[in-house]
């Protein structure tokens, strides 16, 4: 059950979720993925959301990122609901305050690590030569200096992923979505990828909201939701046993 919040506070709020509900048509049925799912999401903390395959984890990433419409109910990222700004307007929100991280890194093969990056950025048609900076110090604190010039296909499957944190973060968004970030990663890397995301969680205060199958990785979150029936409930005492 989410915690009353005031108007006031609300709009303070990187993101909030009330009454979330979404439905697809199956042949003749309907089948309800998310029934009233509320989420409150505080400056700066990490969050990870569990539950069984097919549970609607993704799905709920998709709306809370504004890629999808709910059939009910409302995102609200600083208080302005995403469901009732257009197309653009709602892009333009994602672009500010929003960064994605995927399973799969979706970077861009024509282009090199500097300009996967900026591509957020260069959205904003802002001057190229402040996004290549800001894409190559990102880069560097990300532990890949050395890697700016080259493709995703002469990187490893870490060096992609660890650009693809640094292409969230280059807007300086209020929200990290990261859907199974270290999924497609040996355990090794995976530990590195997530090791840095946490760094970066607590040096730029940006919140982060994280979908896994991991136990081992939702127990290092500060608050973890199950999604369980289409609801979210709070299992975080399970993973502090």
């Amino acid at each position: 059950m989410m915690v009353p919040v005031s108007e006031t506070e609300r709009a303070a709020l990187p993101l909030v979720c009330e009454g979330l509900r979404k439905s697809f048509a199956e042949g003749n049925a309907e089948l309800h993925v998310l029934q009233g799912a509320e989420l409150v999401v505080q400056p700066g903390e990490t969050l990870a959301i569990v539950g069984a395959s097919g549970a609607g984890k993704t799905t709920l990433l998709q709306l809370l990122g504004g890629l999808d419409r709910p059939t009910a109910g409302s995102v609200k990222i600083f208080g302005e609901d995403l469901a009732t700004l257009s197309p653009t307007a709602r892009g333009q929100v994602r672009n500010r305050a929003l960064g994605f991280v995927y399973q799969f890194h979706h970077l861009l093969p024509e282009f090199n690590a500097v300009e996967n990056v900026a591509m957020p950025l260069l959205l904003r048609r802002l001057p190229l030569r402040e996004v290549q900076d800001k894409a190559a110090g990102l880069l560097e604190r990300v532990g890949l200096g050395d890697r700016l010039d080259h493709r995703p296909g002469e990187l490893s499957g870490g060096e992609r992923q660890r650009v693809a944190v640094a292409r969230a973060l280059v807007t300086d968004p209020a929200v990290v979505l990261a859907d199974e970030p270290t999924g497609n990663l040996d355990p090794h890397t995976g530990e590195r990828v997530l090791k840095l995301m946490l760094a970066l969680n607590r040096e730029s205060g940006a919140s982060l909201v994280l979908v896994t199958h991991d136990a081992a990785i939702a127990g290092r979150m500060q608050r973890v939701l199950q999604l369980q029936d289409g609801r979210l409930q709070d299992v975080t005492a399970d993973y502090r046993a």
